[in-house]
C-alpha cells in the first residue's frame, strides 16, 4: 500500500499541556523513562547484604551517571555523616601507624588537642626545669654526688701521700708523682735515681694503682646514680607537670579506647625521651609546632595526628564520583621524600586518602571502562570490597621492583556501595570470565536507549527541556519548539511510538538551537531555530554522504533512478561513519542460465560475504525452489551480485531486493529503477522488517532529488516498518506532492506488483517458461551426449 504524508513521521502535539513557554514547567527533578533501572538501583541501595553493589549499563548518554549522583545525592542528605579517620604513630611497632576512628568532626579536633597538649607540655617542662626549685633539688643531688666524691679523692690522695706520692688529676687520667727527700721528682730526674728506689717507687705505684681503680670504680656507680636521681627527679617533675593536661585529654575522650591507649603512649614516651624536651633550642619555640622546619621537629612528627578522612562538612552520608580511578586515587598511597638525592623517606604523616576513603559510610561512582583501563585498580577494588578493609600499599611494594622503607598501616574497615558504570559489553565480559564480578555486584540497573510515547513521558520531556534552560541560563522553548525537539527524539530511535533516552545527544539540539535563537536576537527559541540546529548539525558530519552522491550524479557510482531494466534492482544500505549514519541505494545485478549449479552469491565465492547475508541467499534458493521445483527439477545458474562494492557484506536487509532482481531476470520483466526496496525475505515470501528505514530512505530520496525527480520514483519498505517513519519535513514535503513515493509490503508478491507494472502471476509464469526451457536444454544436451 502507498503510505499518506501522516504516516511518514511523527506529529507531536502537545496541545493538551498549557503553556507558551518552557520558563511556566517546573523543572524535572526524576529521570525519564527507565522504571526497569531505577526499580533496580532502589533495591540495591536498599539491601545490606555484602556483595549488592551496583552495576548501571546501558547506551552512552542515557543519563546513567547523572541520575546516580542526584539520586545519591538526594538519599545521602537523610542519612548520618561517617567518621572521621586519623593516622597516629605506632610507639610498639612504628612501621604499623594505628588507624582510629572518631566521630564527625573530630578528626582536626582531635589534631588541634594534640597540637595544643604538645605546646603546652613542652612550655611548661621548660619552665619547670629552668626553675629555682628544680635547680636547687637537681644541686642538692649533685653536692650529694660531689660530696662523696671529693670524700673518695681526698682518702686517695691521703694514702698517695703515705706512699710518698702526689696526685694529678688530667683529662687523660690520673698521674702520680714520687716524693723523694721532700721534693717531687720530674720525669727527667725519674732515670737517674737509683735503681734500688725506682723498684720501691714501682711497687708503691702498682698498689697505688688498685686503690686508685676501687675509687674509680666507686665514683662511677656515684655518677651512675647521679644520673639516675636526676632523672627519676626530672621523671616525677614531669609527671606532676603533663599530669592535668594528661588528664584533660583523657576525660575529653574517655569513650575512645584507642585515642586512651595512644595518650598512654604519649605519655610514656614523653617521660622516657625528656631530653628531646629539655635540649630544644629557644629560638625553636617561636614557632608553631606545625610551621617549625622539618629538621627541627622530626623528633616531635611522632605525637602529630595525621587526619585523612575529615568529615566535618558533609551534611549526611559522602557521595564520591571519582573521574580518575587509578590504583593511588581509590586506595590511598604513601607518600615519600627523597633525602640526600637517592634515598627515599617516610612516616605515617605521608599516608593519604583515597576515594574509598572519603566514601566510607556512603557511596562510591566510578566509571567501568576508566576503572579497568588502570594497573591493579579492578583487583583493589575487589580486594576492598571481600575483605571489607583497605589496606594501603603501594605498587612498587606489590610488584617488588624497588626495596625502599615502607609502613604497613592498620587497616580500616569499610562500608560502602559501589556504583559501577558502564556498557552492557563490559557487563557480560566481567559476568563471564570475573567469578567475583558476579559476587561482588549482584545488582544491574540496565539502562534503555528508549521509552514509550505517552502523556506521561511526553511531559517530562518538556520538564527536562526546562531544567536545560535554567540550568544552563539559556532561552526558553516555545511550545513548537519542543514539539520539534520531542519529534528530533522520535527520529533518534527511529520509532514513532517511542522516545529516545539517550539525553546527550538532544541536549546537543538544545544547546545549538539556543545559540541560534541568540544569533537571531529572539528572545524566545522557536521552532525553526531548533530545525536550523538539526540541519547544521547533520550538514556538519555528511561529508562522505555528499561526496557519495555526488559521485553517483557524475556516474562513478552506477545508480539509475528512472527506466526499466531487467535482472537489475536498487537496493538500500547503511553507512556509518561513527557520528553520523546515512542510507546509500546498491546496484544489485542478476544473470541467469540453464544449468545446475542453483544461486551464485559472488560475495560469498570471494569470501566477501558476511553470515548473515550468506543466509539470506540460502534462503532465496529455498523460495524458489518451493516456488518453481515442485513439478521439476531446477536447472539453474543464478549469479548475485552488488556491483560497485569492494568491502565485505553482511545483513539479510537486501534479501527481497535479491529474489525481486532474480525473478525479474527469470520472467525477463524489467524492473522500474527508480524505484527502491530495503527488506528481508523469508522462505514462504513474507516480507520482514529491517533497521534503518528513515535512513534509507531519506539516502534514496536525495541521489534521486540530484538527478532529478519525476513523480514515479520512490521506496518500497516492509509493512512493519511503518511505525519506523521518522523523515525529515523535505521528504514528507514531496511524498505529499507525489513527487516521490513511499509502499509499505508485506509479500514479496506485491512488491514485484509495485516494481514491474505486472501481476505477479504473470512474472511467475514468464519465469516457470524459462526455467522449463533451461531444462529442456539440458535433457537434450544430455540426450546428445548419450547418442
Amino acid at each position: 500500500m502507498k503510505l499518506t504524508p501522516d504516516k511518514l513521521k511523527k506529529k507531536v502535539d502537545l496541545s493538551n499541556f498549557e503553556f507558551k513557554t518552557t520558563n511556566e514547567i517546573e523543572p524535572l527533578t526524576t529521570i525519564i523513562g527507565q522504571e526497569r533501572a531505577k526499580r533496580a538501583f532502589e533495591f540495591g541501595l536498599s539491601v545490606t547484604t555484602k556483595g549488592y553493589n551496583i552495576y548501571m549499563c546501558g547506551p552512552t548518554g542515557t543519563g546513567k551517571t547523572s541520575f546516580a549522583e542526584n539520586y545519591l545525592n538526594e538519599i545521602a542528605k537523610n542519612k548520618p555523616a561517617p567518621n572521621d579517620w586519623v593516622y597516629v604513630y605506632n610507639f610498639a611497632n612504628p612501621d604499623s601507624p594505628i588507624a582510629i576512628s572518631l566521630p564527625k568532626g573530630m578528626g582536626k579536633v582531635f589534631k588541634k588537642d594534640m597540637a595544643d597538649f604538645l605546646e603546652f607540655v613542652i612550655n611548661d617542662l621548660k619552665k619547670v626545669f629552668n626553675s629555682e626549685e628544680y635547680e636547687n633539688d637537681k644541686n642538692n643531688i649533685y653536692n650529694e654526688y660531689q660530696e662523696k666524691r671529693t670524700q673518695l679523692l681526698d682518702r686517695l690522695a691521703e694514702e698517695a701521700r703515705e706512699y710518698d706520692f702526689e696526685i694529678k688529676y688530667t683529662p687523660s687520667g690520673v698521674y702520680f708523682i714520687p716524693i723523694v727527700n721532700g721534693r717531687a721528682i720530674s720525669e727527667e730526674e725519674y732515670p737517674e735515681l737509683e735503681k734500688t728506689i725506682r723498684d720501691e717507687i714501682e711497687r708503691k705505684v702498682k698498689k697505688l694503682q688498685l686503690e686508685t681503680q676501687e675509687v674509680l670504680k666507686k665514683i662511677k656507680i656515684l655518677e651512675r646514680e647521679l644520673k639516675e636521681r636526676i632523672k627519676e627527679l626530672q621523671k616525677r617533675i614531669a609527671v606532676f607537670t603533663i599530669s592535668h593536661y594528661v588528664y584533660e585529654i583523657r576525660s575529653k575522650y574517655k569513650d575512645n579506647i584507642k585515642i586512651l591507649d595512644y595518650i598512654d603512649s604519649v605519655t610514656d614516651d614523653i617521660i622516657e625521651n625528656l631530653d628531646d624536651f629539655l635540649d630544644k633550642e629557644e629560638e625553636d619555640t617561636q614557632f608553631p609546632l606545625q610551621f617549625v622546619p622539618y629538621k627541627k621537629i622530626s623528633r616531635l612528627d611522632k605525637y602529630k595526628v595525621n587526619v585523612i578522612v575529615d568529615n566535618s562538612e558533609l551534611d549526611g552520608a559522602p557521595v564520591v564520583y571519582e573521574v580518575n580511578p587509578t590504583y593511588y586515587n581509590l586506595i590511598g598511597k604513601i607518600e615519600y621524600d627523597n633525602e640526600m638525592g637517592n634515598i627515599l623517606v617516610t612516616d605515617y604523616t605521608k599516608i593519604k586518602a583515597g576515594a574509598i576513603h572519603r566514601a566510607n559510610g556512603g557511596y562510591l561512582i566510578l566509571q567501568a571502562k576508566d576503572l579497568l583501563s588502570y594497573p591493579q585498580a579492578w583487583e583493589a577494588l575487589k580486594r576492598v570490597l571481600k575483605t571489607g578493609q583497605i589496606f594501603i600499599e603501594n605498587l612498587k611494594d606489590i610488584y617488588g621492583l624497588f626495596i625502599t622503607p615502607s609502613l604497613k598501616p592498620e587497616p580500616i574497615p569499610v562500608d560502602l556501595k559501589v556504583i559501577l558504570i558502564g556498557s552492557e559489553y563490559i557487563y557480560n565480559i566481567l559476568y563471564t570470565y570475573d567469578e567475583d564480578f558476579r559476587k561482588l555486584f549482584k545488582i544491574k540497573a540496565d539502562f534503555d536507549s528508549e521509552m514509550d510515547y505517552n502523556q506521561d513521558n511526553l511531559y517530562k520531556m518538556v520538564q527536562f527541556i526546562s531544567s536545560f534552560c535554567k540550568k544552563e541560563n539559556s532561552l526558553p522553548f516555545s511550545k513548537d519548539a519542543v514539539e520539534k525537539v520531542i519529534e528530533y527524539s522520535c527520529r533518534l530511535v527511529e520509532n514513532q511510538e517511542k522516545l529516545s533516552t539517550r539525553f546527550n545527544e538532544i541536549v546537543e539540539i538544545l544547546a545549538e538551537a539556543n545559540t541560534w535563537a541568540e544569533l537571531e536576537k529572539s528572545n524566545v527559541v522557536k521552532k525553526e531555530h531548533v530545525s536550523k540546529a538539526i540541519c547544521e548539525k547533520e550538514f556538519r558530519s555528511a561529508k562522505y554522504e555528499e561526496k557519495i552522491n555526488q559521485m553517483i550524479e557524475k556516474g562513478t557510482i552506477l545508480v539509475d533512478v528512472d527506466g526499466y531494466k531487467v535482472g537489475q534492482i536498487n537496493a538500500l544500505a547503511i553507512l556509518d561513519v561513527g557520528d553520523y549514519v546515512f542510507g546509500k541505494p546498491s546496484l544489485i545485478t542478476v544473470t541467469t542460465s540453464s544449468g545446475r549449479s542453483g544461486i551464485i552469491n559472488i560475495e560469498r565465492e570471494v569470501q566477501m560475504s558476511g553470515k548473515t547475508h550468506s543466509k539470506g541467499i540460502l534462503i532465496i534458493s529455498g523460495y524458489i525452489a518451493q516456488l518453481f521445483a515442485q513439478d521439476m527439477p531446477l536447472a539453474l545458474n543464478a549469479t548475485i551480485c552488488f556491483e560497485q562494492l569492494y568491502s565485505g557484506i553482511e545483513g539479510d536487509s537486501a534479501s527481497a531486493a535479491e529474489l525481486c532482481a532474480l525473478l525479474s531476470a527469470l520472467s525477463d520483466v524489467p524492473i522500474y529503477q527508480g524505484i527502491a526496496i530495503t527488506g528481508s525475505v523469508n522462505q514462504k515470501g513474507v516480507i520482514q522488517p529491517v533497521g534503518g528505514v528513515t535512513k534509507k530512505i531519506e539516502g534514496f530520496y536525495y541521489v534521486c532529488k540530484r538527478k532529478g525527480l519525476n513523480g514515479n520514483q520512490g521506496v518500497i519498505i516492509p509493512h512493519q516498518n511503518i511505525k519506523n517513519l521518522v523523515l525529515c519535513d523535505e521528504v514528507v514535503e514531496e511524498v505529499r506532492k507525489e513527487n516521490f513515493h513511499i509502499w509499505a509490503v508485506k509479500t514479496i508478491d506485491e512488491a514485484i506488483e509495485i516494481l514491474t507494472g505486472k501481476r505477479f502471476e504473470e512474472v511467475v509464469l514468464l519465469a516457470r517458461q524459462k526455467l522449463k526451457r533451461y531444462l529442456e536444454n539440458l535433457v537434450n544436451l544430455s540426450d546428445k551426449k548419450d547418442e
